[in-house]
């Protein structure tokens, strides 16, 4: 294993005089939380006092048992950088504690006190952040037939952390755990109630940090500004390479878009959202396709990469523009979606105070949310354009100052809200 210094996206070299010079250092007595998101072939990591809401360092291993395995770290104006073979989790957990002396923040001088890790599928067995133990351990693996993309790699993630980061107090923090109490009629599907339940089949969403981040940035904005948070009746919608939407009432999520899965709902990159169940039979018996096969159709094939040969909005709006038909017609399926569950939450709420939009696609494409949202005036709905066209960091309200629903766009921080929850849970 070779980690060696590269010159960073500032131009400054990630040495270890770079790195004393912009390494933001924890005092001595901040308490910080390493949060670790796992995925199958790469590892984000971010280190930050959730106190403070301020980040020491952050940065990915990626291309984790591939040839050739590469890592970086951005710490203040310090950056690092590995390039060499990352055969497995562990492996890279090794690369990151190396990545961190790169960049002079050594995570056994940094007062770690929890790891929060990052796991999509709770099941109906964990409904709060978790201190793990090897039971929890082995239940999160357990609940692997409920996510098989997600949670097998978290818990390579878990491993390889506890292997590492012994005798620190390591916190499951579930995607699924801000929708575990949704309403009996919005989380039970209309299925054989004993399959249902010896299969534990029922709606358990997905994205529930950033929905619950988010959820509470708006109600406490508009506190601010005199709304009872009580009766707040707000749509989140997360739109990045995965998408969900979620409607909150007073802050209690009352319906969330995805499901057993997070194949339901939106259109997504690579994921079809909504289809009717069936064309897993029809697949099965008219093209002779596995279940494995259709699967993957569905989960990795399908969505706007499937309609258009792209996933990336950037490549598709400027397709549009330049009259490729297949990405127009990818856009408006995608906006159709997007418009048929924005009215269903508006009725399942009964009324609208806030509409928000975050992650990579919702807080960064303004066409996207200029078609969800335009001609909707007769619902209360008054987008501002130009505000919606500005690009600028930040929370913002881009409908226009008389519009009875508020449209905001609320960057969210699932790393913090993870790091918050890892550090309660930490504490007792």
């Amino acid at each position: 294993m070779s980690t060696s210094p590269v010159t960073g996206p500032t131009g400054a070299a990630g040495s270890s005089d770079a790195a004393e010079e912009g390494a933001p250092t924890p005092a001595a007595d901040t308490a910080t939380v390493l949060v670790v998101n796992s995925g199958s072939s790469s590892l984000k990591f971010q280190l930050l006092d959730p106190d403070a809401d301020q980040v020491f360092a952050a940065g990915i291993i990626e291309r984790i048992g591939l040839d050739q395995g590469m890592g970086r770290i951005t710490a203040g104006d310090a950056y690092g950088a590995h390039q060499g073979e990352v055969p497995d989790h562990v492996e890279a957990m090794r690369v990151v504690t190396s990545l961190f002396d790169q960049v002079g923040l050594a995570l056994a001088d940094a007062n770690v006190v929890a790891v929060g890790h990052r796991v999509v599928q709770g099941g109906a067995r964990f409904s709060a952040p978790t201190l793990i133990d090897s039971w929890v351990r082995d239940q999160i693996s357990d609940l692997s037939s409920l996510a098989p993309l997600h949670n097998p790699p978290a818990v390579d993630g878990i491993d390889a952390a506890r292997r590492m980061l012994p005798g620190i107090p390591h916190v499951a923090v579930f995607d699924t755990a801000f929708f575990a109490d949704l309403p009996a009629t919005a989380r039970t599907y209309a299925l054989n109630k004993g399959v249902a339940d010896e299969y534990r089949i029922r709606r358990y969403g997905a994205h529930g940090t950033s929905h619950q981040y988010v959820s509470r940035e708006v109600a406490r904005l508009l506190a601010a500004e005199g709304k009872d948070p009580a009766g707040i009746r707000q749509i989140v919608l997360h739109l990045g390479n995965g998408a969900s939407a979620s409607a909150i009432s007073g802050g209690r999520p009352v319906e969330t878009s995805m499901g057993l899965t997070p194949l339901e709902g939106l259109v997504m990159g690579t994921r079809t959202g909504d289809i009717d169940p069936s064309v897993y039979a029809h697949l099965h018996r008219s093209a002779g396709m596995s279940i494995d096969e259709i699967d993957t159709v569905l989960n990795k094939n399908s969505g706007m990469q499937g309609l258009c040969g792209m996933s990336d909005f950037r490549d598709i709006t400027e397709a549009i523009r330049n009259g490729d038909e297949s990405a127009e017609l990818a856009m408006q399926v995608y906006v159709h979606r997007l418009r048929k569950y924005i009215g269903a939450y508006a009725f399942t709420l009964g009324g609208l105070d806030a509409i928000t939009l975050t992650a990579g696609i919702g807080e960064n494409v303004p066409e996207v949310r200029e078609r969800a949202l335009s001609g909707l005036e007769e619902f209360g709905i008054l987008l501002d354009p130009e505000e919606n066209a500005r690009r600028v960091p930040g929370v913002r309200t881009i409908s226009r100052e008389d519009s009875p629903v508020r449209v905001l766009i609320v960057p969210t921080d699932e790393e913090l809200e993870i790091a918050q929850q890892a550090l309660a849970a930490a504490r007792g």
